[in-house]
């Protein structure tokens, strides 16, 4: 048996127990207890598999009142979890329109119905009911939380922004981190609209939500490239390995444009030695051996590669040092490399670069709220979590 018609003779079963209950209470002495026809017309539409008809004659029959209300808000449950929703939102407004419908269950059953526009993504309907239904005190936090997660579908970041801290003030939890991140959002707007003023105030905005946010301060050294300050773009990317060096990989290539553009590669390069110590990204040896390649030639960098290689073993790693050992390399050992050389490539592009810490989503690109779990900061480089547990 489906689980429709499961949920269609639970509702029956509910409204023949309603007819006996209302049976007994008006004492009824015959035993004999004829079914009103409605019944028989709904059972008669279940049994011809017009399962949305038989619903309705069910539900009109189960009359709202203190002892049938809770069974029409289960129901409404049952029909939302199962995709239902349009049957759910049904049920839902029927309670609502009963004015002897107690103030208690209205208020559940107007939460349900925001539930329900929710689901079906009626994001506008939704709004308005979970705005109402905030300053009910038994619905303030999930209502807070579903206007969350309503603005951030809808990208209103400034109203994200007023809901959690709200949120933050009902449950005592820390939302600082995701607010740096919706200020990050209005930072790449203004960006993308070059309004650098408002650009600048929502990156230090983000840093002052949390000191700890690597977006803000890839954000904000990035800015500072583009108006040309690249002293002060160095120390906001070096600050990222003391934020979180899961990322030290995302700041790297800017890193370098900046010693670039002052002249200043030696630097560069000593710098880069004393991160690859503390945080052996593979990032990190891919700049240095590109320095290394170009000052002392493709066979030193492939020995330094090599030497990394033995100590953090992976297959970014390995293939790096074959494309670099290679073209020291003539006849049937240089063809063995493209052999290998090509299996890397291939099983690198089969690779994912960054992976969710919390859902296990995976992808190609870098989302600071992961598309998966809708968590914001938990994707990171594959290559910095593989290194971490070596």
């Amino acid at each position: 048996m489906s689980s429709t018609w499961i949920l269609l003779v639970f509702i029956s079963l509910a409204v023949a127990w309603y007819l006996g209950y209302q049976a007994r209470h008006k004492h009824v002495i015959d035993k004999k207890i004829n079914l009103p026809r409605d019944y028989l017309v709904g059972l008669n539409f279940l049994l011809n598999e017009e399962p949305d008809k038989a619903v309705d004659v069910f539900i009109k029959m189960l009359e709202v009142d203190s002892d049938t209300v809770e069974t029409h808000l289960a129901v409404g449950k049952l029909f939302r979890r199962r995709g239902e929703v349009d049957r759910a939102i049904r049920i839902h407004q029927n309670l609502i329109a009963r004015p002897q419908l107690d103030k208690v269950y209205r208020e559940q059953s107007l939460f349900e119905l925001g539930q329900d526009y929710l689901s079906a993504g009626v994001l506008d309907r939704a709004e308005r009911i979970f705005l109402e239904v905030v300053s009910v005190k038994d619905y303030a936090i999930p209502a807070y939380r579903a206007l969350l997660d309503i603005y951030q579908q809808e990208k209103a970041w400034e109203n994200a922004i007023s809901i959690a801290s709200k949120l933050a003030a009902a449950t005592k939890k820390n939302m600082q981190p995701i607010i740096a991140h919706y200020y990050c959002e209005l930072a790449e707007i203004a960006i993308s609209n070059k309004q650098n003023e408002q650009a600048d105030q929502y990156i230090k905005n983000a840093l002052i939500a949390d000191r700890q946010c690597v977006r803000g301060s890839l954000l904000q050294g990035r800015f500072q490239m583009d108006k040309g300050d690249y002293k002060s773009a160095l120390r906001s990317l070096k600050g990222i390995k003391d934020q979180n060096p899961d990322y030290i990989s995302e700041s790297i290539d800017a890193l370098a444009s900046c010693y670039e553009a002052l002249n200043e590669e030696e630097q560069l390069v000593k710098y880069l030695m004393q991160l690859l110590k503390e945080y052996p990204h593979v990032p990190v040896v891919l700049i240095l051996s590109e320095r290394i390649r170009q000052w002392k030639g493709d066979k030193v960098a492939a020995n330094f590669v090599a030497d990394y290689v033995r100590r953090y073993p992976s297959i970014r790693g390995l293939h790096l040092f074959i494309s670099l050992y290679q073209s020291s390399t003539e006849g049937r050992a240089r063809e063995d490399l493209l052999i290998l050389q090509n299996l890397t490539k291939k099983l690198l592009a089969d690779k994912p670069d960054y992976r969710c810490v919390s859902c296990g989503f995976s992808g190609k690109s870098l989302h600071w709220q992961c598309p998966g779990c809708k968590q914001w900061g938990t994707v990171k480089s594959v290559d910095s979590l593989e290194e971490c547990t070596t």
